[in-house]
């Protein structure tokens, strides 16, 4: 076999290949049973003893391997991805989402930025340091995991739980979302390092209250009631609040390019932000909680006044401001709006020091010279949340140099998802020097 770069392209496209799409309902949802066939059969070819794991579900499967390290007394290092991907319509996209097309100089399809990209990558190199002979400074894990699609409860949440020896001596992680250029200005490259991410936060709310005919007056309507709840809640703004990880992104920003970033008014704020480019959108999320309504139940006929309309809000919560964001929630809804969390996984920040954040640095800066790294929060979430619990400090950062006209953002469970072939090669050059150093 050759070296990781000349086979990360095949193995991305044939990754997209493999149906993995994750819809948040067991009956409906592909599983990922399929691609970790592929990854253990890839692994177990060069020698290494694998472990698959089905974790809380049928067909939700997940692929471990351990490297030994050279020094055998120094904790571990976790290197993971996952496999499963966000569904997709067909009839929207210019190639076929499971093609894994290489065309244009890039790989097309579900997946190919999030995340079977850097699957791929740590595929390729697990494959080479194990054909090679290599042995990194430390032990590696290399995990490969279901259902991070759906917030993890069939993969990365059960494995903690369950099998924490999987994870055995694991003190940092390294995962997505981060490690992707953005190009400011004319000169300025930046590589953002993921050290934190807002809460995953879903929530039903639900109002009860006297049914009755749809021809009458009828003062206590639930889906009335809801629906200017729900409306408050919609066109709210949560107040400005500037994590470590946001204010140390746009220190940054300012020293590389100058643009200020003024705090004392929202709307000066986001103006700056907006000129980011295409990032705005997600580091514009990351300086406010936030509360997007996107479900609505109520009724079962037009003539019925229902006695329960329910409605299912995203929130999105910033490290540290859990309590005060419900106590907002509460002034919003009024009394006659019950409320609970479907799902609550807590924000996770880490800080923007330590060898493996100088090894990052130094590996991107080696390929790229007009790099800068910096810290960022992610406006969603990732695994990082369960392995977190574990006691590990987990970083973002799956390596790629883009064009700088190409809006990455947008890519992300986005119609015609695609990444550069050559951005591929690049980050499994800059992951390498990584695993190989950290």
């Amino acid at each position: 076999m050759g070296r990781a770069e000349d086979e990360v392209v095949t193995l991305t496209s044939e990754l997209i290949q493999i149906d993995s799409q994750n819809t948040g309902d067991l009956a409906t949802t592909t599983g990922e049973a399929e691609a970790a066939a592929y990854v253990d059969a890839k692994l177990r070819e060069v020698g290494y003893e694998t472990e698959v794991i089905e974790s809380g579900a049928p067909g939700r499967h997940n692929v471990f391997a351990r490297l030994a390290g050279a020094d055998p007394d120094r904790p571990a290092l976790l290197v993971h991805g996952h496999l499963d991907v966000v569904p997709f319509d067909e009839s929207e996209w210019s190639v076929h989402p499971l093609s894994g097309s290489v065309q244009d100089g890039y790989v097309w399809g579900r997946g190919a930025v999030d995340m079977k990209d850097m699957d791929a990558m740590i595929l390729a190199l697990a494959r080479q340091f194990a054909a090679e002979g290599t042995v990194p400074p430390r032990d590696i894990v290399f995990a490969f995991l279901a259902d991070e699609e759906a917030g993890g409860a069939y993969g990365s949440h059960w494995l903690a739980e369950h099998r924490p020896d999987l994870f055995e001596g694991c003190t940092e992680a390294l995962g997505e979302v981060g490690g992707f250029s953005l190009t400011l200005g004319e000169d300025v490259r930046v590589y953002p390092v993921m050290t934190a991410e807002k809460s995953i936060a879903w929530m039903k709310l639900r109002v009860r209250s006297r049914p009755g005919h749809g021809s009458m007056v009828h003062d206590e309507n639930a889906v009335t009631i809801l629906a200017e709840a729900v409306a408050r809640l919609g066109r709210h703004r949560f107040p400005l609040v500037l994590t470590e990880s946001v204010q140390g992104f746009f220190d940054e920003i300012t020293e590389l390019t100058g643009i200020e970033f003024p705090t004392d008014s929202a709307a000066a704020l986001d103006g700056a932000v907006a000129k980011l480019g295409g990032v705005a959108r997600v580091v514009g999320a990351t300086t406010r909680d936030t509360a997007n309504p996107t479900m609505l139940q109520a009724g079962y006929k037009a003539n019925v006044i229902p006695s329960v309309a329910e409605a299912t809000v995203d929130c999105r919560v910033l490290p540290g401001r859990q309590e005060a964001f419900e106590r907002e929630l509460d002034e919003l809804l009024g009394p006659d709006v019950e409320r609970e969390w479907i799902r609550n996984l807590e924000a996770v920040e880490t800080s923007f020091d330590g060898d493996l954040v100088d090894v990052m640095t130094r590996a991107v800066q080696e390929e790229d010279p007009r790099a800068h790294t910096l810290p960022y929060m992610m406006s969603g979430g990732t695994d990082a949340k369960a392995f977190v619990k574990l006691g590990m400090r987990c970083f973002g950062f799956a390596p790629l140099r883009l064009p700088p006209d190409l809006d990455f953002t947008a890519l992300f469970h986005g119609i015609d998802e695609r990444v550069p072939v050559d951005a591929l090669t690049f980050g499994t050059r800059v992951l390498e020097r990584i695993l190989l150093r950290a």
